[in-house]
């Protein structure tokens, strides 16, 4: 059974007003989240967490630092790990991509089928109330709060990210990770290095991103790199006629292994692929059949720490 680890997220403030909630180590399902406070207690809460217990931390951080619940919670894609808590913030208006809404509602609570032994807790669905298709605004307070669809296909088919343009801070969701292995296998690589550009020339100063600690403009460029390299190796593969799992194991995460849950290199690889051989951004893969096939890769089942 996976030991998770300690509940030591913490909201800590990035901006005046504005404030990360980063769950160390950052691995599998360890996600962030994110606060803006408003001087009228109309708070903006960016992603929950994956079990009941960590989303409790997170809504103890919340009063802790605002005093009031949230009034809105954004959702920047479907994943389990950025949304199994919404529930445990009745009082906020979920909003999210219309993608994110439905992809929800179909995935259910699967994720919790891949690590059967993580203690998920009493969680439930709350599904976006509130959708939107390319942008949507909200304001909390003074504080302006720009909501962006990145697609059409990029970590997922429904990314979004919160950019507050004030303050020069970055909510980005999964389509970055600090320190942890970018994952692209329900979206594209051409799309992952489009977003990471258009997020570029939002010119942020503070990046939150998805999973890892808390960074500036280099952890897109650092994103960018695994990208490039991700598209070099499936053209090679595909030239070669190997599969991503063969070669996988014959070049390993090379400059990359310093990253959390280097196994993602085989589903991002079936990706790359499929992008190589014409497959439109986000066209559906076999997600349960390449998680088998990262585990075999890893040697076991990836440990997730939730």
């Amino acid at each position: 059974m996976s030991t998770p680890t300690a509940l030591t997220g913490e909201l800590t403030e990035v901006a005046d007003g504005v404030f990360a909630f980063v769950q160390p180590d950052g691995g599998w399902c360890l996600n962030n989240a994110g606060l803006v406070t408003g001087d009228d207690g109309r708070g903006v809460l960016v992603d929950t967490a994956a079990t009941e217990a960590r989303a409790r931390r997170l809504r103890e951080e919340v009063l802790r630092v605002a005093g009031t619940p949230p009034r809105t919670l954004v959702n920047t894609h479907f994943h389990g790990d950025h949304t199994f808590g919404n529930h445990l913030f009745p009082e906020a208006v979920v909003v999210a991509h219309e993608r994110t809404r439905s992809d929800m509602a179909a995935a259910g609570l699967h994720l919790t089928s891949l690590w059967p032994d993580v203690c998920w807790g009493d969680i439930e669905l709350a599904l976006p109330e509130v959708t939107f298709r390319d942008a949507l605004t909200v304001h909390a307070g003074g504080v302006r709060v720009e909501l962006l669809h990145l697609g059409p296909a990029a970590h997922t088919t429904n990314d979004t990210v919160v950019w507050l343009p004030a303050q020069r801070v970055l909510f980005t969701g999964d389509l970055v990770m600090s320190g942890v292995t970018p994952f692209c296998v329900m979206g594209s690589v051409g799309g992952s290095l489009d977003a990471l550009e258009r997020m570029r020339r939002l010119d942020p100063l503070v990046v939150v991103p998805g999973h890892g600690p808390v960074g500036g403009p280099e952890v897109l460029d650092a994103n960018e790199a695994y990208f490039l390299r991700l598209r070099d190796l499936a053209r090679q593969g595909v030239a070669e006629g190997v599969s991503p799992l063969e070669l996988a194991r014959a070049t390993g995460p090379g400059p990359f292994a310093d990253l959390l849950d280097a196994e993602r290199l085989v589903p991002n690889l079936h990706r790359a692929y499929a992008e190589e051989r014409g497959a439109a951004p986000g066209e559906a893969l076999d997600v349960p059949a390449l998680f088998r096939e990262m585990t075999e890769y890893h040697g076991g089942l990836p440990v997730c720490r939730a």
